[in-house]
């Protein structure tokens, strides 16, 4: 995401039309039948906007609405003029469905209210974002920061929810930040498998001394693009002076491809050396982006 990122396509695609509309119908409801009857809050600029609330009694969506301009503001020359008018609509539309929609309020047990909360809140930001745009500015926030120190944007966010939930405590309860931890952990947690689904991206090293054999089934077999690196395996305590050259083979693969790897590995070198790693947001090659900006 820069400032120079051009978008050449239309501003709303049907499939963006219905992740932005599914998105603030889950937020909504997650507000308005989980989180708010129950006094509860979440993180990010949502989190604020539910302790202004509680605290001032001021209207939900209005607030929701002003403290995310700033954010939209700024997202047109971080991330994109399209995404940018996403974001303003999705909020705007997320405001009037709290101000005109009326969602039954479902349970008053705690960790009900911040499980399922944090669930439908974190569904609802997570199709939002695959729509293209989003109704929490904290991440753009996140990002500015990010540009301007040597923080890494989730210690950013992490930071800024942290003083959320202090903020919280001195407010309301000790308790209610507690439960406020759990809610924005569900929802972060729920928002990222939504973004990635069952397609998430896994990297996958494979060293074996039958790397020759492995290259070829992941490329002719699997039609899969791979990367090898030259090393030298050995080195061990008996016999440290040992080693042999081998070519270190490197494929990111879906989630649900990670077993079948290992198992063609497997068939071919049962001593070889896999270990897989979570890539994140991986472009160019033969990779598909998942998240539009």
């Amino acid at each position: 995401m820069s400032n120079n990122t051009t978008h050449h396509g239309p501003l709303f695609t049907l499939s963006d039309i219905i992740y932005l509309v599914l998105g603030v119908l889950s937020a909504s409801f997650a507000l308005k039948s989980f989180l708010v009857p129950n006094h509860f809050l979440d993180g990010g600029v949502t989190g604020i906007s539910l302790l202004i609330h509680e605290v001032f009694h001021v209207n939900l969506g209005i607030i929701l609405l002003i403290l995310n301009i700033p954010f939209i503001i700024l997202s047109r020359y971080l991330v994109g003029k399209h995404f940018a008018i996403r974001s303003g609509l999705t909020i705007a539309l997320i405001a009037l469905t709290l101000q005109f929609v009326n969602f039954p309020e479902l349970t008053h047990d705690k960790l009900l209210v911040a499980m399922f909360g944090g669930f439908f809140l974190g569904v609802g930001i997570g199709l939002s974002m695959r729509g293209g745009g989003t109704f929490d500015g904290m991440e753009v926030l996140a990002l500015f920061t990010f540009k301007k120190s040597s923080f890494s944007i989730t210690e950013i966010i992490l930071g800024m929810n942290i003083l959320i939930f202090i903020i919280a405590a001195l407010f309301m309860k000790t308790e209610t930040a507690l439960y406020a931890m759990l809610t924005y952990f569900i929802a972060s947690q729920t928002t990222k498998y939504v973004i990635e689904g069952i397609e998430a991206y896994t990297g996958v090293t494979i060293v074996s001394a039958n790397s020759e054999a492995i290259k070829k089934a992941l490329v002719l077999s699997l039609n899969r693009g791979i990367t090898v690196y030259k090393g030298e395996r050995g080195f061990m305590k008996d016999s440290f002076e040992q080693s042999t050259e081998v070519d270190i083979v490197f494929t990111i693969v879906t989630r649900l491809e990670v077993r079948k790897i290992k198992n063609i590995v497997h068939a071919i070198d049962p001593k070889a050396f896999i270990f897989v790693q979570t890539v994140r947001e991986p472009q160019g090659g033969i990779v598909k982006e998942i998240v539009k900006h």
